[in-house]
């Protein structure tokens, strides 16, 4: 199974996305993390600590696809039109991060008419870096993408500082001593039981 986690704003937790959805795979089978990103943040978390799946760029592709059962794909951000195709087309699914502010709401509209414009229906929208309550902005956004008929993952990702020590510390946030951590790594769990069902 392919996973593609795309976006074409940055900052909405999109490598974070990728990291801890191969961290939740692993669980289940082998996972491999392909770093697509010129930014390398992926491999540069990786590099700063441990990671429990494997993480190659996408120039080692070849050689390691075929001996993992899942592959999760950080893409870098804005993608071309043809980029997003390429992408749309070679995974089982494309997972669209989104922060629940006007700019990032934009830039994902503009990300699902170009895919509607080919057709490509295979993606699924994650609210993330939702603020705590009492703000709504997570409720609200998700509201505005329902009525809108788009296809909007049932779970998401609340903000939180231990995204910020998983990533120095090179860990998924699950290994992160806080206990903020395990809420925020139960926020991946649920996503990753709506990608396997």
């Amino acid at each position: 199974m392919i996973i593609t986690v795309a976006s074409f704003k940055g900052g909405v937790a999109k490598t974070t996305t990728a990291i801890h959805l191969a961290a939740y795979l692993q669980t289940k089978d082998e996972t491999l993390l392909i770093d697509g990103d010129p930014n390398r943040s992926a491999s540069n978390w990786a590099k700063r600590g441990e990671l429990p799946f494997k993480v190659i760029d996408e120039r080692m592709a070849a050689k390691y696809v075929p001996k993992y059962k899942y592959i999760v794909i950080d893409t870098q951000a804005r993608p071309e039109k043809d980029d997003l195709e390429a992408l749309a087309e070679g995974c089982d699914l494309l997972v669209l991060p989104t922060t629940p502010d006007a700019l990032s709401l934009d830039a994902l509209m503009q990300t699902v008419d170009t895919l509607k414009s080919l057709g490509a229906d295979q993606y699924r929208i994650l609210i993330t870096r939702i603020p705590p309550k009492p703000r709504r902005d997570g409720e609200e956004a998700r509201e505005m993408l329902l009525e809108a008929g788009l296809p909007t993952f049932t779970g998401s990702i609340r903000d939180a500082v231990a995204f910020q020590k998983a990533a120095l510390a090179g860990v998924p946030v699950n290994k992160v001593g806080d206990a903020r951590a395990k809420i925020a790594w139960k926020d991946y769990v649920a996503v990753g039981k709506e990608i396997l069902q």
